[in-house]
């Protein structure tokens, strides 16, 4: 029984690597080599754009217009924030390794490119990146006595936001939703909570957010139909019978009595036949030719 159970396992474990290998992989392959080079732009401008904001953030100066540029912490206005949060799906984290960095925002922009699509990239990567941003505002004005232990001191209104990671983080989460891959959800959410646990700060709380928000809008994309169905099916259940009982005449129109029918014409007589001197014609086989009826 035991064997039986793992054999099973395995073949379960295989079909599942399998799909997923073509989901990921394969698929993407294949789209890259019919449409070329010409379907990664928003990869190659997410790469582009962190070297450039990177190369000037290394002088003085240009790290003051990075930060004016794409800056995000909570203690900004609303506005302000909002206008910022684009640019800084461009504008890398000083304290990590740029690099790594570029390579895995620009595998997260054209893989999800080649799957979902320019929009919808584009979409997902904003709206990761929104949650975690306004997520932190919400944080710090519950404060660092909040509601079970979520809020945060005041002093982390100052820190800047994720950056592009929540956008990588949400992109990857989303696709592996989309495309039913438990082995990268497992990796980007795995690593995202091991994040926040061994580093309890605010960017590990934003990734966590960005992670929450992409499993949402996955499993409405996933499951939005059915959703819209079952929630509108029981109330047109329950108003059909009202419509039905509404279209049936009274039991008084039914009970009325009805005309007669009008009476029919008798049918024309039919026309007398022709009687001779001699009687009746008759035939015995021949054909007469007299009216006395001799062959």
């Amino acid at each position: 029984m035991i064997r039986a159970a793992l054999a099973r396992l395995a073949r379960g474990a295989g079909r599942v690597l399998r799909g997923e290998w073509h989901a990921i992989v394969v698929d993407p392959v294949r789209r890259l080599a019919h449409r070329g080079l010409a379907g990664l732009p928003l990869g190659f401008v997410a790469a582009f754009g962190v070297i450039f904001f990177h190369d000037i953030a290394q002088h003085p100066a240009g790290a003051a217009w990075v930060r004016r540029l794409g800056g995000v912490t909570a203690d900004l206005p609303l506005w302000l924030s909002l206008l910022r949060t684009p640019v800084s799906l461009y504008v890398p984290a000083l304290d990590l390794p740029v690099w790594a960095g570029i390579t895995q925002l620009f595998l997260a922009f054209a893989l999800a490119e080649l799957v979902l699509g320019r929009a919808r990239t584009l979409f997902i990567a904003y709206a990761t990146t929104l949650a975690g941003t306004l997520t932190a505002r919400a944080m710090i004005a519950l404060g660092p006595d909040g509601w079970w232990g979520l809020g945060l001191p005041p002093e982390a209104g100052q820190v800047l936001d994720t950056g592009p990671s929540a956008a990588v983080v949400g992109l990857f989460t989303y696709l592996a939703v989309v495309r039913r891959a438990p082995v990268v959800f497992t990796l980007t959410g795995g690593s995202m909570v091991w994040e926040s646990i061994a580093v309890p700060n605010l960017a590990g709380r934003e990734h966590l957010i960005a992670v929450g928000a992409a499993v949402v809008l996955g499993f409405l994309h996933t499951h939005g139909a059915r959703l819209r169905h079952l929630l509108r099916f029981p109330a047109v259940r329950r108003a059909r019978p009202l419509a039905v009982r509404r279209a049936r005449p009274p039991a008084i129109q039914r009970d009325l009595p009805r005309a007669p029918a009008p009476a029919s014409a008798p049918p024309p007589p039919a026309p007398a036949r022709a009687v001779t001197s001699a009687g009746p014609r008759q035939c015995d086989g021949f054909r007469t030719s007299t009216g006395a009826g001799a062959p």
